[in-house]
């Protein structure tokens, strides 16, 4: 069977998120489709023609996915009881044969446990607000991450537990300046929020929990998506949607418009603007109007986003009037539409002259995400979102402005499409292999550049930290192996395996989707030197320091990930060594950071994260908390005065306290212009990796001979000499 084209996204989700609306109770057992969908699925990863490492469905594998069910519906231990969890082991050896069947009740009973618990300690919280409890002189503390701890014995020790939560969602409130009623008040709505939130639940959302339970037990990679998760994260894949060009936010039980993208359709009806709130929606120039009021958000989107050039017609309610106020209604043709702010975008650093070396102008091109729009190239459409392409146009953009060298920002750039990492690499290589991948049977395949057109033979670096994985990492591997340029940062995330999504409505022929989608893991990839990054990750030449532990991020947090691996090298081009430098450029990266206040002040912020976290609790006394803001907001007035001592940007958010809320809570505008503010803020990170560009370039300029050590094959790239 003909797979579709390899994928190598890397979900790095949180724990499922349970919480949406349904429009009837939760049933205690799966449709007809979901048992056949559950069977499908068991087919799949039971089957060494499909997945690459296959496990018998048996009770060993039962009891592992027993355990991550419990996971995904409780990973903080919030809920369920001990004595919950000894009820529910009568499950623990017998979901293996609930799937084989389709009969998925002991998931649906487990299900309707946590909802009843979820909603008992919802009211719980609400329940407190009327209590004396809201002093905080003591030496208590809210303990907020749970997860490695045993599950709570009783409801008594489950309500102390709660009664820490809500005292410190009362104390953040409190300490960002709200009085008590104020405070109340927003708490209240939080919690019935959450209350309604757990009472809007579909049986898609169990099935697709369990489901993942299953194929994440299989394999870290491997997942399920129902038809509607399908399409979205195509659409993620794709970085296109057709519809109307807007983001939106639940807030409370309204859809509001967060941004419009430029450009798309919304933005060119002059009409609509963020905070703006919608309360209907209809089809068509004269379709009924919807009341979408207390609609989940998918709900909403599913009948806002259609077909290129079909209209959809909104009741928007402005966002600066009352939410009863007669609604304004917005017709709107859908197009086709492209996230641009998933796209990848260009900008230069002006490096200083230093260690002998001019001044110079250093392109930085920030790669989110490898996209590729499969549909639209299939369907030969000329313009398909492509990031190899968009990141060729940037190239030549940065080549009109004469720069000096490029730095590829590839920081928290989980993966994506396999094909656009080759090619994406071919932009930078003459022709060659540049990536090994091997199936479950042991047959290994080179893929590889076969385009001799270069983009960019100048200098390269590729900035990476442990958000880098997958696709990125088969770049920036190939990148080093073939020495085109220099690998700064940190380890990445060390994902080496490759994933295929797999239609389960092919089997049946269904005309339309009813089973969903499965991304299977189908390959292992090895870089041309012959090493997997699985756990290893690509190690870069000048590194940073660590901002985030391998032991709390990256593959090897899996517990059953697959092992590191090496198969033999292929015969690939060497461009550059870059060993003879690299003692140079870490002494005067090491000079550099000890003098840079920005930098410090980063690596210090990191210990700092690092030192909570690892607390993984929180005092509940106010004059300790009170003092540890005020010290925060002393060091973030002192920075700022540094900065504009030695004439460094300012930090747009230096002023930023925790205000308490949640992001549902906060004003739309606001907290969307704060986002904005945020990407402006110094990244140190940055520049430094700009300026050990330079200073590479620097050093083989000035000394010919060293140049001709360091890259040998002179006029092809990554021949960086005058």
């Amino acid at each position: 069977m003909k797979l579709k084209t390899p994928l190598l996204a890397l979900l790095l989700a949180a724990p499922l998120a349970l919480l949406a609306r349904t429009d009837g109770a939760i049933p205690n057992a799966p449709t007809q489709d979901q048992a056949t969908a559950a069977k499908l699925v068991y087919g799949l990863l039971s089957d060494s023609r499909y997945a690459y490492r296959p496990r018998a469905l048996d009770d060993a594998l039962s009891a592992d996915i027993y355990k991550r069910y419990l996971d995904a519906l409780d990973p903080n231990k919030q809920f369920f009881t001990a004595q919950d969890i000894a009820k529910f082991d009568t499950y623990k050896t017998s979901l293996d044969d609930a799937i084989k069947s389709g009969d998925l009740s002991p998931a649906y009973a487990i299900f309707a446990a946590y909802r009843q618990r979820a909603l008992a300690r919802a009211q719980y919280a609400r329940d407190l607000l009327k209590q004396d409890i809201f002093t905080f002189n003591g030496n208590d503390t809210y303990r907020f991450d749970r997860k490695d701890l045993p599950w709570e014995a009783d409801d008594a020790a489950l309500n102390a537990q709660w009664k820490e939560s809500v005292r410190n969602d009362w104390l953040r409130l409190e300490l960002a300046g709200k009085k008590p009623d104020e405070i109340r008040k927003t708490l209240d709505k939080r919690y019935a929020n959450l209350v309604e939130s757990i009472g809007e639940l579909k049986g898609e959302d169990v099935f697709q929990s369990f489901l993942n339970s299953y194929a994440n037990a299989v394999d870290p990679h491997t997942d399920y998506f129902t038809p509607r998760s399908a399409d979205n994260f195509n659409l993620t894949m794709s970085n296109t949607l057709e519809g109307i060009g807007a983001v939106l936010q639940k807030q409370d039980d309204i859809v509001a418009i967060r941004e419009i993208v430029p450009g798309g359709p919304a933005s060119k009806t002059g009409r609509v603007k963020p905070g703006d709130r919608v309360v209907a929606v209809g089809q068509g120039t004269n379709g009924a109007m919807e009341d979408v009021v207390g609609w989940r958000i998918d709900d909403v989107v599913a009948k806002i986003r259609g077909t290129k050039g079909t209209t959809v017609r909104l009741d928007i309610v402005p966002a600066e009037a009352a939410l009863d106020a007669k609604p304004v209604r917005v017709n709107i043709v859908r197009d086709r539409v492209r996230l641009e702010d998933q796209a990848a975008k260009a900008e230069t650093i002006d490096v200083p002259a230093s260690n002998g070396k001019p001044a110079q102008k250093i392109g930085v091109i920030k790669l989110p995400a490898f996209y590729q729009d499969f549909d639209a190239r299939r369907r030969g459409d000329k313009d398909f979102a492509s990031a190899t392409r968009d990141v060729a146009k940037l190239l030549t953009t940065l080549r009109a402005q004469h720069v000096d060298g490029v730095v590829l920002d590839l920081r928290n750039n989980g993966g994506g499409s396999l094909d656009e990492a080759i090619e994406l690499t071919g932009l930078f290589i003459d022709q060659g292999p540049v990536v090994q991948v091997r199936e479950s049977g042991g047959r290994v395949t080179v893929n590889g550049d076969d385009d001799k057109q270069i983009a960019w033979e100048g200098p390269l670096a590729v900035l990476t930290n442990r958000g880098s994985a997958s696709a990125s990492e088969i770049f920036a591997g190939a990148i080093q192996d073939y020495g085109r340029g220099l690998i700064i940062g940190e380890t990445t995330f060390g994902k080496g395996t490759v994933q295929t999504l797999l239609d389960l409505d092919r089997w049946p022929a269904n005309e339309a989707a009813r089973f969903g989608q499965v991304k299977l893991t189908v390959q292992q990839f090895f870089r041309v030197s012959g090493s997997s990054t699985q756990h290893k990750g690509v190690v870069p030449d000048i590194a940073f320091p660590t901002s985030v532990d391998a032991t709390e991020f990256g593959e090897s947090t899996y517990d059953n990930a697959l092992p590191w691996a090496r198969i033999a090298a292929v015969p690939h081009t060497a461009y550059g060594n870059f060993s003879p430098i690299l003692p140079t450029l870490e002494q005067h990266h090491a000079q550099r950071i000890a003098a840079d206040p920005e930098f410090r002040w980063w690596t210090q912020d990191v210990e700092q994260f690092r030192k909570e976290r690892a607390d993984k609790s929180i005092s509940l006394n106010e004059a300790v908390r009170r003092g540890e803001r005020d010290e925060e907001e002393a060091k973030r007035k002192q920075r700022q005065a540094e900065r504009a001592k030695l004439g460094l940007a300012l930090d747009p958010l230096a002023d930023d306290n925790d205000d308490g809320l949640q992001a549902s809570e906060r004003n739309i505008a606001q907290d969307l212009q704060r986002d904005k503010l945020a990407e402006k803020r110094p990244d140190p990170l940055l520049r430094e990796a700009a300026t050990i560009l330079g200073d590479a370039v620097g050093l083989l300029n000035a000394d010919h001979q060293l140049s001709a050590k360091v890259l040998p094959t002179a006029r092809s790239p990554g021949h960086w000499a005058d």
